[in-house]
């Protein structure tokens, strides 16, 4: 018998989410990504992202075997706005989540961060290297209004390696948010005379 452990990938559309399965998942990633097609140009701004043609339209599943008895169950959530309502529902049961960001569009990670910070899931930001300008951490914290204790790092969803570590991150950092809150809730020590 496992134990089956979730994490969900969100961020706005275009930002690498359904790549960052992929590249990482054990198996053939499930996805659910269809043809754009013009009908979405009125509903979809891909103004940022003119080469994508195709986009998630309910959810990526994808999974890694952490040890005989331990899984991690990836799901890779929609961008787009008008697929927002299932995020709430993605985010029911979760260990932790991964915000991708693309700099380019910064404001799209909003929701993102919004409904995680409401429903009280522990979550890192992995900003996806497009190539541009660069922005220091600084900036993304200051652009994002992320505070010291949410990790911020660097990643290439295409590869493999690089989106391991932003998973190693998450779970690290869930893992010390438990810690914390685990030694906050035991009783004083006690000194004896």
């Amino acid at each position: 018998m496992s134990n089956g452990l979730k994490i969900v990938v969100v961020g706005g559309f275009g930002v690498g989410k359904t790549t960052l399965v992929r590249s990482v998942s054990e198996i053939r990633p499930l996805n659910t990504e269809e043809t754009m097609t013009q009908a979405g140009e009125a509903v979809d701004d891909t103004s940022a992202v003119r080469s994508k043609t195709t986009t998630t339209v309910a959810f990526d599943f994808g999974r890694i075997s952490l040890d005989a008895h331990n899984v991690l169950y990836l799901f890779g959530a929609p961008g787009q706005q008008r697929f927002w309502f299932l995020w709430d529902r993605l985010f029911s049961g979760t260990l932790g989540a991964v915000v991708l960001v693309d700099t380019r569009r910064i404001d799209d990670s909003w929701y993102a961060i919004d409904r995680l910070e409401h429903h009280g899931t522990p979550f890192i930001v992995a900003h996806n290297d497009f190539g541009g300008p660069s922005h220091t951490h600084a900036d993304i914290r200051a652009a994002l209004d992320l505070g010291p204790q949410v990790p911020l790092i660097d990643c290439d969803a295409r590869s493999r390696e690089s989106s391991k570590q932003v998973l190693i991150t998450l779970v690290q950092h869930v893992r010390n948010q438990y810690l914390g809150r685990t030694a906050s809730a035991l009783p004083p020590r006690q000194e004896f005379a």
